[in-house]
């Protein structure tokens, strides 16, 4: 087990105990220079981290608002390792270069112990399944980056998932990856969601591209209307149309053609049938047939018949 920074050994008896999912951390707070903490190479999140209206933010609190959650750096003694708050960290260290050093010391809670890989993405993956970002654009992401790291049945694990779950994760982020020149770049999440909601049967290389193509191009402005493609797909008419360089969605939605009437055999067609026939039989007949017993009893047999089938459907 890794020991505490020697100047920090004091502190190990103010030590409070945080349960963190299947992981109970034992940390104490303090403050340390910022050039004490070392960012983790491994960190879930991608992407860029300077964050401008972040940077406004601790300016604004007089500093970080929520303490960093370090280790004690395995192979650098005296420093700690992020383990959430590595984006704190980055845009405080911007505003120190910036030359505003009233935020070179930040506030840290420091583990007892260097964590495993599995632990440290564990605990990781628990603090920021509590924020909206997780849902709204991080899980995808995060699915992608621990299949990377560590294999997809041991990133199916801690995510707490099947594997067929993550795969599909790992789909979603994929294909966000193409959307390239949307105005807000983490909305590319939800138009990947919308896209992969088509049936993967309809979704084959050449509609994926077009797909890309129209959106990057700014054709489809909307990530609903990718809903439309699944009246359009099954259509070979308007589909083909959707392909073509001058095709969109709304083009071709108007070539869907009349779906026929749906049938769907047996019981149902024997209905139709006996409805049909009776509907035929002249109004001169009918009077002939006024007052016939056989007749009426048959009437009053079916009636009974189509009593119970109505009891036993409904």
């Amino acid at each position: 087990m890794s020991q505490p920074a020697p100047k920090d050994r004091d502190n190990v008896v103010n030590l409070q105990e945080r349960r963190l999912d299947r992981t109970v951390l034992r940390t104490y707070r303090t403050k340390v220079d910022i050039d004490e903490v070392v960012p983790n190479p491994n960190q879930p999140r991608l992407g860029p981290k300077v964050d401008e209206e972040l940077q406004r933010q601790i300016e604004a609190n007089g500093g970080l608002f929520e303490p960093l959650l370090v280790e004690p750096h395995p192979d650098l003694p005296g420093k700690f390792r992020i383990i959430d708050g590595d984006r704190r960290w980055s845009n405080s260290r911007v505003l120190v270069e910036q030359g505003k050093a009233d935020y070179r010391q930040v506030p840290v809670e420091v583990t007892d112990r260097t964590l495993t890989e599995e632990d440290r993405l564990r605990v990781w993956i628990y603090i920021h399944r509590q924020r909206k970002e997780w849902d709204a654009k991080e899980k995808e992401m995060v699915a992608y980056r621990l299949v990377d790291l560590m294999g997809r049945t041991s990133a199916a694990n801690i995510l707490g998932i099947s594997v067929r779950e993550l795969d599909k994760l790992v789909d979603v982020f994929e294909v966000s990856q193409r959307f390239n020149s949307l105005r807000d770049p983490s909305a590319a999440i939800t138009w990947a969601r919308e896209l992969m909601g088509v049936s993967k049967k309809l979704l084959t290389p050449s509609v994926m591209d077009a797909v890309v193509a129209k959106v990057n191009a700014k054709r489809i402005t909307n990530s609903k209307d990718l809903r439309k493609l699944r009246a359009i797909l099954p259509d070979p008419v308007a589909k083909a149309n959707f392909l073509t360089d001058a095709g969109d969605l709304d083009t071709a939605l108007l070539r869907l053609g009349t779906p026929e009437k749906a049938k769907s055999g047996g019981l149902t067609d024997d209905l139709d049938a006996a409805v049909e026939s009776m509907k035929k039989v002249p109004w001169t007949t009918l009077q002939e047939l006024k007052g016939d017993s056989e007749l009426l009893a048959k009437i009053e047999d079916a009636e009974k018949l189509l009593r119970s089938l109505r009891a036993a459907l409904t």
